[in-house]
């Protein structure tokens, strides 16, 4: 008998299963069985079994089990991730150059910087727009300190309208000597006080400037809400820094001589709204 018929007969011969009970043998049910029949049988489970885990991977149990998923959900949340931080930096960068334009232009310089149209934060490989425009605010503090001759007319008026429910501190008591003059280039008052006199801030802010120049000597400024900005000039001592949270009344430095524009003890100080200077007499009493 070949060995092919041999296979054959295996596989065909039937065999009678019998289930009894065990207490009186009795037969409860019977049925034919092959080896070919239980192969097909196992097959058949085997495949049944296998689609449903195919599918079932591919489906629900894809986050756990299908590692391609996994890593297309992770490079798309590094792609968010992305985004959020190349858009944070970029903010950042804004800011800081905003900052540091402000600061030279208080200092007296010139020499500002603004970001290119080309930014080399590049997100997704493609170009960005320039999204850094000076503000009006900015472009107008800038011309006066290039000596383009701003006109006021008008502004100052509308300005001092924006803060009549405003309470302002007095930033020192003392003497008022220098008024407020823009014509002759003076946007501040000077007021003359005891040596040692503490300087406060006139509301509530945030420093943005703390620093010493050769003309004003140890100046800090403070932008308040509204677009406002205060200014204090030839201090002795700065008690602040730059991004100091203050309240209005606190302490933020020491009157002083300090800097070559000044003829003796006293603090120089402005208020600017929006690019334009107040004249700080109509809002706050010094004497």
């Amino acid at each position: 008998m070949s060995l092919k018929k041999k296979i054959a007969n295996w596989l065909t011969a039937k065999y009678l299963f019998v289930i009894r009970k065990e207490q009186d043998f009795s037969v409860l049910g019977s049925f034919n069985i092959s080896f070919g029949r239980i192969i097909l049988l196992f097959s058949f489970l085997f495949i049944i079994i296998f689609g449903l885990s195919l599918l079932m991977s591919k489906t629900i149990l894809r986050q756990w089990f299908d590692p391609v998923f996994i890593e297309s959900e992770n490079t798309a949340k590094i792609i968010v991730l992305s985004d959020i931080v190349d858009s944070l930096s970029l903010a950042v960068r804004q800011k800081d150059l905003y900052l540091a334009n402000l600061q030279k232009v208080i200092a007296g310089e010139s020499d500002f910087e603004f970001m290119e149209t080309e930014d080399s934060l590049n997100l997704a490989g493609s170009k960005r727009e320039n999204n850094f425009e000076p503000s009006e605010a900015t472009i107008s503090i800038l011309k006066e300190f290039e000596g383009v001759p701003l006109d006021f007319s008008g502004q100052i008026e509308t300005s001092t309208n924006t803060f009549t429910e405003t309470f302002f501190f007095s930033p020192i008591k003392g003497v008022l000597t220098a008024g407020f003059d823009p014509q002759n280039n003076h946007y501040g008052v000077d007021i003359v006080a005891k040596e040692n006199e503490p300087v406060k801030a006139i509301t509530d802010g945030t420093v943005i400037l703390a620093t010493w120049t050769l003309e004003t000597g140890y100046i800090i400024s403070i932008q308040h809400s509204n677009e406002l900005i205060s200014i204090y000039k030839h201090n002795s001592v700065l008690l602040k820094k730059i991004g100091d949270v203050v309240r209005g009344g606190e302490i933020i430095s020491i009157i002083g001589n300090t800097g070559e524009l000044t003829s003796g003890q006293h603090l120089h100080f402005e208020l600017w709204y929006k690019g334009t200077p107040l004249n700080p007499q109509k809002f706050i009493t010094f004497d």
